[in-house]
């Protein structure tokens, strides 16, 4: 299964959650993820050594292809404003593959509260 690149926004201060549904590869039907587990990561850019945030990885609806990754506004609210990378990294157990890459883009708010 090959990445498939999804920019991203993320509002500073603000709960952020995406969802990503993934489909096989071979045959068009989404991606069976029960039992499956992931990881995925904020950075300035790909070859930095110091993570910016980890995002939270959850299975909503594994049986239909269904990953999302979250932060809470107590972390957004950490990020500097300016664009970043990430990539979704899942684990079957015997193979890591990375399912979601792209550049995010974390905007300045003005309200707070």
């Amino acid at each position: 299964m090959a990445a498939y690149v999804s920019n991203i926004v993320i509002d500073a201060g603000a709960d952020f959650n995406q969802s990503f549904n993934l489909e096989s590869s071979t045959s068009n039907l989404p991606l069976n993820l029960t039992g499956y587990t992931g990881a995925s990561f904020l950075k300035k850019h790909p070859s930095s050594l110091t993570t910016t945030a980890v995002f939270s990885v959850s299975f909503p609806e594994p049986t239909l292809g269904q990953v999302k990754i979250s932060l809470a506004s107590s972390i957004t609210s950490s990020l500097k404003p300016g664009r970043y990378v990430y990539d979704v990294l899942l684990n079957d157990g015997s193979l890591k593959t990375r399912v979601v890459e792209g550049s995010a883009i974390v905007t300045a708010g003005v309200t707070t509260s």
